[in-house]
């Protein structure tokens, strides 16, 4: 693997592409992969006046939604009844109104029914700000540079895949998995490590109570391997007193990703485990190999 590098000193030259590719719409984490420019100041300075694209602007202050609801108010609605028109938390629009008069007392059963609407309208919107949320943190990682995932890929490995114990010494590399999205990602790490598809075994785990046919072929697509590289699937007795939430057509047991011949791969993968975990203390606190 090779990790590019830059050199700074044509800083007008380099401040003439980033220019370029924020005014295409890309955010400072984008132009920082294309450049490969990770100091901050330096890539602030590149794209210094140069505005931000809109989609990577958090919302500002709701000054909408604050008229809106001071008309409401001098309506009659109550904050109950104001949070359904506009979907908006009644502690936002107590700051907002609290200088105007309340309106008139309602019936209970009125009340009840506002409060239910005044709750499911509550309910949409936080649903909406979770997805708001998930998509701009989907936008934030959706370049990933090869330094990058080779970083996540050795965290990847040394928290799911085997580890030589003192008292078991076993130098291999071999990573385990239910999550689909989990094994395509550690597949993309050994393909940028240069792990040959030949060099592959797989496994299959599942409960015997499960579909292992239909495990097979899903794993067997997923990983993009062929079925001859996939050893004996290992079938656990099914207990009928336990009450395992993994049962349903999503259940596909984990499977087992291992490398031939991997020893020196292993001995790569601690090392570089250590170094992060190096990195990332204080320099006055030495590790242990």
């Amino acid at each position: 693997m090779t990790q590019p590098g830059t050199r700074y000193a044509d800083f007008e030259g380099l401040r003439e592409k980033a220019v370029a590719l924020r005014r295409e719409g890309l955010s400072l984490r984008q132009i920082r992969d294309r450049l490969h420019v990770h100091n901050n100041d330096l890539l602030q300075r590149l794209v210094n006046g140069e505005p931000a694209p809109e989609w990577t602007k958090r919302p500002n202050a709701k000054d909408d939604l604050r008229a809106k609801a001071r008309e409401l108010r001098r309506r009659g609605l109550t904050y109950d009844a104001i949070q359904v028109e506009l979907g908006c938390s009644k502690s936002s629009i107590s700051l907002w109104v609290r200088d105007l008069p309340k309106p008139p007392r309602r019936s209970r059963e009125d009340a009840s029914a506002v409060a239910k609407r005044g709750w499911e309208a509550t309910l949409r919107r936080r649903e909406a700000e979770r997805l708001r949320t998930k998509e701009a943190a989907h936008r934030e990682t959706a370049t990933l540079s090869e330094r990058e995932l080779f970083l996540v890929g050795v965290g990847l490995y040394w928290a799911e895949g085997t580890k030589s114990k003192p008292h078991r010494r076993q130098e291999r590399v071999s990573f385990v998995n239910s999550d689909p999205d989990m094994i395509s990602v550690y597949l993309a790490w050994l393909r940028l490590l240069g792990v040959t598809p030949e060099q592959l075994r797989f496994h299959v785990h599942i409960h015997e109570s499960a579909d292992a046919a239909e495990a097979e072929r899903f794993w067997a697509e997923h990983a993009d391997a062929d079925p001859s590289r996939f050893g004996k699937t290992s079938l656990k007795r099914h207990q009928p007193k336990s009450n395992r939430k993994n049962v349903g057509e999503d259940y596909r047991g984990c499977l087992v990703i291992r490398v031939l011949r991997s020893a020196e791969l292993y001995r790569r993968i601690e090392g570089w485990w250590y170094g992060i975990v190096g990195a990332a203390r204080p320099p006055e606190k030495k590790i242990r190999a």
